[in-house]
Parts: C-alpha cells; structure tokens; sequence
C-alpha cells in the first residue's frame, strides 16, 4: 500500500485530477469523432441522423473517458519507472521499444472491450475482424499521442522544479557560505596569530617576514574560495599547510603533522575550508603541550580524505556547539550527493572523513550547476 501511495503521489505532483480529466476528456473527444465518422463511411455503422451522432458519441465519450482513466494510470508509471532505468538521454531505442510494446498490447486490449461493449449494447452495429484491427490502430496511435502528451507534461513539471530548487540551492549556498566566511575569520585565531608576529618580530625577524606571508596567503584563500562551491583538493591542501605552519610556529613541537594524498586525486572537489574546519576543532579541543603532543594526520583514500588526530580533549566547562561540523554537512548537502562527511572515535583517536568528487565522472544536475557557478565567480574576478 506504501509503494501505491507514494507512486499517486508522485503522479499528481505531475497531474492534478482535475488537470487530467481535461486533458483526457479534449482527447477522447476527438478520437471518438473520429472514430464514428469512419465507422459511418465506411458502412460499419451507419449514422441515421444527428440525434444518433450526438447520442452515440456521449455513450462513447463515457466509455472512452473510463478507457482512458485506466490507460492513463499504467502509462504514467511506465513513464516514471522509465525515466530511472532507460533516460532518454542514455538509452533512447530501448526505452521507445518498450514503450511501443505497452502501448499497442494496452490498446489492443482497451480497444477490443470497448468494440464488444458497443456491439452488444447496439444491434445495428456490425462487427468483424477488420473492426477490431481498425480500432485497435486508432487507440494505439491515440495512445501514442496521449504518451507523448503526458512525456512532454513531465518534462516541462520537472525542468519548472528544477529551476525552482536550483533557485532554492543557491540561496541556501549563498547564506551558508556567508556563515562560513563569520566562522573562518575567527577573531581568536587573529589575536593569536598577531601576538605569535609581534613576538617573531623582536625575535626572529625571517621567520616574522614568512609568518606574514603565510598568514596572507591564508585570508586571500579564505576571500577567494569563500563565494564558491567547491574548489580542488591541492589548492585545500595548500591552504591547509599554510594554516599549519602558523599553529605550529605558536605551539611548537608540541604540535605535528603529516600529509599523504595520491597525486590522482589531486583535481577532484570539495567545499572549501571543510579541512580546516576538522584540523581547528583538532586544535582548539584537545590539549597540546609538551606533555600531551598533539599529531593530525591528512591521508587519502579511494575517493574519501581522513583527517585523524590522537584524543586528548581539554577538560573544560565550555561545551562544544558543534555549529563548524554542522555547517560542513550542510555544504556537502548543497553539493547534491548522497555522500556525507563521517566521524568516527576508535582506539583513542578522533577521525573525520569527507567525500571528495571527482568532476569528470559527477553528473548530478545540481553538482553541474555548482561547477558553472564556479566557473562564473573565476570570470568575474578575471
């Protein structure tokens, strides 16, 4: 009963009945005009006035709208149920032969009810083999038409809610990116950051020059990548070692890392920052000190990145609101796949591990409409 219902449902987010039952009564209509006229031309039943035409057509329009109810149902599931395992645009010649096939086994079937039906309710109506066959090619090009209607009705339902939810998206995208832009230019990591320069600078004036260069490599990264998508996993991974580089000129040895990614997955995409959001949480809830290092790992595999550090959490009475890591899934959720970020806590380790997509093989609609969207935000600051 589940399964019914959903698949009603799914159909009259296509087909409100009332939208059904005209398209369907215009189209029965027409048929049956039809098929009286010929049936009169040609001698099967001959039309005594315009009373008989009227009232023939009416018992006919009833019958062929009922006929029509019970086609139309089967055709639009036959649609749907295609559009998963032969879309149009993968498997064109096997999704029109089957339904060639539903259809002129349907029509013959309909067709000759409706014949018998008519023959038995009129004495005057005379039948043979060639009525069956003439009728039943009228209802199967009837039905071709009335499939290619219903394909076309689809089509334009789901294009319109398509651009609908892409509207919707990039909406969303666009405030969560924002929220993600408050986050990244933490005021603390700033004040740090500057009293870590302001000590270099009486002390070390080299080191304060490439703690200059690093820290401005990582607000231009954060301003740049902030309004797109996704970005690549070499420029993250950049970014992420500039990022290190700053926190371990505060903590020293008491803070390390290593990163292994394979070349080949160098180009496939993430949302920005998602890495940096793993390794500041790393950071800011687990003790690092001489007594207590503190290594974060960043390795790759297959079409997934960990990022695992050693647990040591810091033991205090401020509780973690947890807004970093939920505003992460919700990027992957804009990205349109059904991949999502997982964390696990094994062996007293803390591991976080993120989908990344390779742009050549992802067809998702919405994924394609992000990589334009990253393509229109390069262009506008070209």
């Amino acid at each position: 009963m589940g399964v019914i219902f959903m698949f009603f449902k799914r159909i009259h987010s296509f087909f409100s009945f009332g939208n059904l039952l005209k398209l369907l009564l215009g189209l029965t209509t027409l048929i049956q005009c039809i098929l009286i006229l010929y049936n009169h031309f040609k001698g099967i039943y001959i039309l005594s006035d315009f009373h008989d035409f009227i009232s023939l057509l009416l018992i006919r329009i009833l019958l062929g709208l009922i006929a029509s109810f019970i086609v139309a149902y089967p055709f639009l599931y036959i649609i749907l149920f295609l559009n998963k395992i032969a879309p149009w645009g993968r498997q064109i010649i096997k999704r029109i032969l089957i339904q060639l096939f539903f259809i002129i086994v349907i029509s013959i079937i309909i067709s000759t009810l409706i014949t018998l039906f008519v023959k038995w309710g009129s004495q005057h109506y005379s039948i043979d083999f060639m009525s069956f066959i003439n009728n039943a090619m009228i209802y199967s090009v009837a039905n071709v038409i009335l499939v290619i209607i219903l394909e076309a009705w689809i089509f334009f339902v789901e294009s319109r809610q398509a651009k609908q939810e892409t509207e919707k998206l990039k909406n969303k995208l666009i405030k969560t990116n924002f929220e993600t832009l408050k986050g990244q230019i933490d005021p603390h990591f700033m004040f740090n950051s500057l009293n870590v320069l302001s000590g270099l600078i009486n002390t070390d004036a080299e080191k304060a020059h490439l703690f200059i260069d690093e820290f401005s490599q990582i607000y231009r990264y954060v301003l740049e990548t902030i309004e797109k998508p996704v970005t690549s996993l070499h420029k993250e991974i950049e970014f992420i070692k500039s990022y290190l580089f700053l926190q371990q000129i505060r903590y020293g040895d008491s803070l390390s890392y290593s990163i292994k990614i394979n070349s080949n997955v160098s180009d496939f995409l993430l949302p920005p920052l998602s890495l940096q959001v793993l390794i500041e949480n790393a950071i800011k809830h687990n003790i690092v000190n001489e007594s207590n290092p503190l290594l974060i790992e960043v390795y790759s595999k297959e079409s997934r990145i960990y990022v695992r550090n050693n647990l040591q959490p810091k033991i205090s009475s401020l509780k973690s609101t947890g807004l970093g890591l939920k505003n992460l899934k919700q990027r992957y959720e804009l990205i349109g796949s059904d991949l999502k970020p997982r964390f696990l806590v094994e062996n007293n380790h803390y591991t976080a591990i993120l989908p990344i997509f390779d742009p050549e093989v992802e067809e998702s609609s919405f994924f394609i409409f992000l990589n334009k969207l990253n393509f229109n935000n390069e262009s506008n600051n070209i």
